[in-house]
């Protein structure tokens, strides 16, 4: 496969997660902001609620580029449609369009139809789906097409290198996504002691797994009141669990052991590496190492396999990151 052709699928894919991920942030802030003002009192005052995706994203240092104060209105409008936001929602959508248009004969005309009419859907919309009326059907419409768009691309893709690019960004860019709202959570919303296990940590957690699509899988699995020690073994060591960490880094390592060849074997080895110290992770181990240490370190690793990725199978190196 050319180079330029794998770099299109892998971002056309990070792309449409990216824009998934955005809208279930920003749906889970901004129902969190309807509960009760007691609840939602930020353990520092720079830890607000709306602050939470800007830090999450690593957009805050953009944001405050392009507005002075820190507004619902203003954060929605920065992560859902800001032209001079890359990450923006419907920035990535119209990433992941151009990405497939570009490879346009690599991918099956299901998977170009999911994206393109999802673009001439949403593409052009703007600051009219930010109120109440809309935004929650908006953030759920954005969220089916993106899992329209990974079923068409399981249930018509042929299994070839085409459908593995394609699949490891999705992972690629879901692995980033969980490690970086459970840091938030864990690490900068952590509330005092004193309220640890009270109403508004309930409801901090219980946000957090319905960002990831976990909150069902937590109560089937523990039945009990959420823990951050359980949220965490939850969405970093459980294989079956779709969207952990370990789920994320066995299929990109399942991935790059299909595509590796002779050049990609550096990113195969780097792969396996982060695989097997998430197969082989005890999460009291990691607890008492420090979660946040161990999610900045998984961070970096993936960080780092991602300049790996581009060096080995796409053709620049002056494009690795590209949306990093």
């Amino acid at each position: 496969m050319l180079s330029r052709t794998a770099e299109h699928l892998f971002w056309m894919a990070r792309h449409m997660e990216r824009a998934e991920n955005t809208a279930r942030l920003l749906d889970v802030t901004y129902r969190m902001r309807l509960l009760p003002a007691s609840m939602n009192q930020p353990v520092e005052p720079w830890a607000q609620a709306w602050a939470v995706p800007l830090i999450t994203t690593g957009m805050a240092s953009d944001y405050y580029a392009s507005y002075d104060a820190l507004t619902a209105e203003n954060v929605l409008e920065f992560l859902v449609c800001h032209p001079n936001n890359p990450s923006s929602i419907v920035n990535c959508l119209r990433g992941a369009r151009e990405n497939a248009r570009t490879v346009r004969g690599a991918i099956t005309s299901e998977m170009w139809e999911s994206l393109n009419s999802t673009w001439m859907e949403f593409g052009q919309v703007g600051t009219e789906v930010l109120d109440a009326e809309h935004l929650g059907a908006f953030f759920e419409t954005i969220k089916q097409r993106s899992h329209m768009f990974r079923g068409v691309t399981v249930g018509t893709a042929l299994r070839d290198e085409s459908f593995f690019f394609t699949r490891l960004g999705t992972f690629f860019e879901r692995a980033d996504n969980t490690a970086r709202i459970l840091d938030v959570k864990y690490h900068i919303l952590l509330p005092s002691p004193q309220d640890i296990g009270g109403a508004q940590d309930y409801y901090q957690w219980g946000s957090l797994l319905r960002s990831v699509s976990a909150f069902e899988a937590y109560r089937k699995i523990y039945r009990d009141t959420f823990s951050s020690r359980r949220v965490a073994e939850l969405l970093v060591l459980r294989r079956d669990m779709p969207r952990s960490l370990r789920a994320c880094a066995a299929e990109i390592y399942n991935m790059l052991q299909v595509l590796a060849g002779t050049t990609g074997k550096e990113a195969e080895r780097q792969a396996g590496e982060l695989n097997a110290r998430l197969q082989f992770a005890r999460i009291d181990d990691i607890i008492e190492g420090g979660l946040h240490e161990y999610l900045l370190d998984f961070l970096e690793r993936i960080g780092e396999l991602g300049t790996e990725i581009h060096r080995s199978f796409f053709a620049s190196t002056d494009t690795v990151a590209r949306l990093a």
